[in-house]
């Protein structure tokens, strides 16, 4: 600093405000330099805990609650809970559940923020790990992690949860399995995708006093549907599988005839119903199916 005063003494009052605003500038970009070299023990950090705790504003909690629409009747799981908060809101919508994190610190936060919200006798804290935990149970499982860990997470989810479980991530999507809905608030994502029944492979019934083929194709929720009337290919559209739902609706090219199928896939069987339209005479029969 004394160098700096006798230096400055021979300056004019212009320069002297050009040089402070250099000195100013390369503090900046010291700065700048520091937190670059600093990224890799943040990176290690967060490793080391999964997902570094960013908290989510009280607005997107409002819109991921609102998107699953959590209620009385769900259980719901929220995957690095942090302070809490998922799991808390959800309480007061009248839904139970727990909230998982694998950082003591933010565990003893959660049951605080509980206890003043009211809410401790509805909902755990569990200091666990989100890839060894059983979240089978979960109706609604949130989370606000890294796209690393969705898709670590992915297998996990698709094999563990139950079709129609709702499923919501703020700001990190699951890569090639599309969302079902993609909300916005503000800079905020929250990408919403429901648990899709395994439904791939070749089912069999009969309608109509006719034997029926399908062969399905299955990406996640999207699906493929070649139906088949004894040897003749039928015509489908509005092929649609949500959760354990399955419907399509099928026109026969020989005689006209038109079939809207809908019902629920159980591991190889599926049950439901069928609207059968001859003309101006449409009847409905019981749809049972088989997976071969």
């Amino acid at each position: 600093m004394k160098a700096y005063a006798v230096f400055n003494g021979f300056r004019s009052a212009s320069e002297n405000v050009d040089l402070r605003s250099r000195v100013m500038k390369w503090n900046r970009f010291l700065a700048c330099i520091l937190m670059l070299l600093s990224f890799p023990l943040l990176e290690l950090n967060a490793q080391n805990l999964d997902v570094p705790y960013v908290p989510t504003s009280e607005e997107v909690v409002d819109i991921m609650l609102d998107v699953v629409n959590a209620g009385p009747g769900d259980y719901l799981i929220d995957l690095g809970s942090g302070d809490g908060r998922i799991v808390i809101a959800a309480a007061k919508r009248g839904a139970v559940g727990h909230g998982i994190d694998i950082n003591p610190k933010r565990i003893s936060e959660a049951r605080e923020n509980a206890a003043k919200a009211g809410v401790e006798n509805k909902v755990l804290f569990i200091e666990d790990n989100i890839f060894t935990t059983d979240f089978s149970r979960a109706s609604v499982v949130t989370m606000y992690l890294l796209n690393s860990v969705n898709m670590k997470l992915r297998p996990h989810l698709l094999e563990k949860l139950r079709p129609g479980t709702r499923l919501v991530s703020h700001d990190f999507d699951m890569e090639d399995w599309k969302p079902d809905k993609h909300l916005k608030e503000g800079y905020s994502d929250v990408f919403y995708w429901v648990i899709p029944a395994q439904a791939e492979g070749n089912w069999k019934w009969k309608t109509d006093g006719s034997n029926f083929s399908m062969l399905v194709k299955q990406q996640f929720q999207e699906i493929e549907v070649d139906v088949k009337s004894g040897n003749t290919a039928l015509k489908t559209h509005d092929n649609i599988l949500s959760g354990e739902r399955i419907s399509f609706s099928a026109v026969n090219p020989s005689n006209g005839n038109s079939y809207v199928f809908s019902g629920r896939i159980d591991g190889k069987n599926i049950t439901g119903t069928v609207q059968v339209r001859k003309g101006s005479n449409p009847v409905i029969e019981k749809w049972n199916a088989t997976l071969e």
